[in-house]
C-alpha cells in the first residue's frame, strides 16, 4: 500500500436500518429514527417530539455551494459514499485521496452521551463504534481507519473502553468529555491519561471537551434539541472553544507528567496557533508565580512536543507552516460534510501548497498521519 494523500478528518453517515441493526431490541424505543424534515428531505429524530436532525449539511459532495440546505437531501439523493464503504472507497480513489481517518457525528454521540439511562448510552455508543468498524470501514481496512468514540460513564468505564479500543486495533480515540466524567479537568482523570500514553494511543477532540457524567431528569430531551440543531452558526468558527481547551490541558502540568501521550485537535485549524501561543508563553512568564503554575516548559514546547492539528482550508496555516511546525499539522477534507470540496481534492491541495516543498507538503497531508497512526508504504 501507498500512501501519498491521507484525510486526517473525515466522517461517515449512519445508514437507514443501522440503530436496529446495531442496538440492542429493547431499546429500539429511544434510538434514532429516520424521519422528515420541513422540505421532505431525511432527517434523524432523537427524542420523539423534537425537531428531528436533517441531513443536508453533513452529505455535500457534489453540490455547488449555493445548492447547500440543511433541508431536502435524501439517502436517494446524496452520495452513497457518505453511509457506504465500498462506495466512500470509489470516491475517495477518484478524488486522489488513498486513505481516511472517520469521526462520528458529534450531535449524535451527544444524545447518547447525555442521556440520563447509562445502559442506553453505553448501548448507541457501542452500535455506533461497532458499525463503523466492522461494516462501514471494513470495506477496506488499509484505507478507512476510524477513531473509537469514548463513552461518559465514568473512569472505570473510560479505563476499560481504551484498552479494548487497542485490542480491538483501533487507531485512536475520541473523547467528548473528561474521561472521569467531572465537569472540568481533575485529578480523577490521571489514570486515563497514564494508560493512553502507556498504550501509545493518541487522544482526539473533535473541535471541544465537555464534561460532567450527571444527566439529571429531561436532559435527554433538551440534548436531543441541542443535537438537532446543532451547526447553526454556520459562519462561524470553532478555534476559541478548542484553544481554552488545549490551554487547561497544557497549564495542568498534564504533558510534564505523561511526556509521551499525544492528543489531536480535529477540524481547528492551524493558522491561529502561532499568535495563541506566543501569547501563552508571555502570560506563563508573567503569571506563573502567582497562578502557581510551575511548568518544565514553555506551553508552545508542549504543543510542538505532544499536540497537532487538522485542517482543512488554511493557507495561512499553510504559509505559516514554520511557526505552527510542520510536524503539527494534517491536512483534512471533511467529507462529507460542507467543509469538504469532492471531487476536487488535487486542485485544492496544489493551490493551498503552491510553492510549499514537497518534502514539507507530504508531511502535511500524508507523512504525519503516517507516523501518528503507524502506517508504512509497502
Amino acid at each position: 500500500m501507498q500512501y501519498r494523500v491521507i484525510n486526517s478528518d473525515g466522517h461517515a453517515l449512519e445508514p437507514p436500518g443501522m440503530w436496529e441493526r446495531y442496538v440492542p431490541k429493547k431499546f429500539h424505543d429511544r434510538i434514532p429514527r429516520l424521519a422528515k424534515d420541513s422540505a421532505g428531505g431525511d432527517a434523524w429524530e432523537f427524542e420523539r417530539g423534537v425537531a428531528p436532525m436533517p441531513i443536508g449539511m453533513v452529505t455535500t459532495p457534489g453540490k455547488r455551494y449555493e445548492e447547500f440546505h440543511w433541508l431536502g437531501s435524501t439517502y436517494e439523493t446524496i452520495r452513497s459514499s457518505c453511509y457506504d464503504g465500498k462506495a466512500r472507497v470509489e470516491d475517495m480513489l477518484f478524488d486522489g485521496v488513498d486513505a481516511e481517518v472517520l469521526y462520528p457525528s458529534q450531535r449524535t454521540m451527544s444524545y447518547f452521551m447525555n442521556n440520563e439511562d447509562d445502559a442506553f448510552h453505553k448501548a448507541g455508543v457501542d452500535a455506533y463504534n461497532d458499525w463503523v468498524k466492522n461494516e462501514y470501514a471494513e470495506a477496506d481496512p488499509k484505507r478507512l481507519f476510524p477513531m473509537f468514540q469514548m463513552p461518559n460513564l465514568g473512569i472505570d468505564v473510560s479505563l476499560a473502553e481504551l484498552r479494548r479500543a487497542k485490542q480491538e486495533g483501533y487507531r485512536g480515540v475520541v473523547i467528548s468529555r473528561f474521561p472521569s466524567g467531572e465537569p472540568e479537568l481533575s485529578d480523577a482523570d490521571e489514570s486515563f491519561w497514564a494508560e493512553a500514553e502507556t498504550l501509545e494511543i493518541p487522544l482526539h477532540i473533535h473541535i471541544s471537551l465537555g464534561g460532567g457524567t450527571s444527566r439529571r431528569q429531561g436532559s435527554a430531551r433538551a440534548a436531543a434539541a441541542a443535537s438537532a440543531t446543532a451547526g447553526a452558526n454556520l459562519l462561524g468558527g470553532t478555534v476559541g472553544a478548542f484553544g481554552a481547551v488545549m490551554a487547561n490541558l497544557i497549564h495542568a502540568g498534564i504533558f510534564d507528567r505523561y511526556p509521551k501521550l499525544k492528543m489531536v485537535g480535529v477540524e481547528v485549524q492551524a493558522g491561529w496557533v502561532p499568535a495563541v501561543l506566543e501569547h501563552w508563553d508571555d502570560r506563563y512568564w508573567r503569571n506563573r508565580t502567582m497562578a502557581d503554575c510551575q511548568l518544565k516548559l514553555l506551553p508552545s514546547e508542549y504543543f510542538h512536543r505532544n499536540w497537532l492539528v487538522t485542517f482543512i482550508i488554511d493557507r495561512f496555516g499553510v504559509k505559516n507552516r514554520h511557526d505552527v511546525g510542520v510536524a503539527n499539522m494534517m491536512w483534512s477534507t471533511d467529507f462529507p460534510h460542507h467543509g469538504c470540496d469532492w471531487p476536487y481534492t488535487r486542485k485544492v491541495i496544489a493551490e493551498m501548497f503552491d510553492g510549499v516543498p514537497e518534502d514539507e507538503k507530504f508531511r502535511i497531508i500524508c507523512g504525519n498521519a503516517m507516523e501518528l497512526y503507524g502506517l508504512g508504504n509497502d
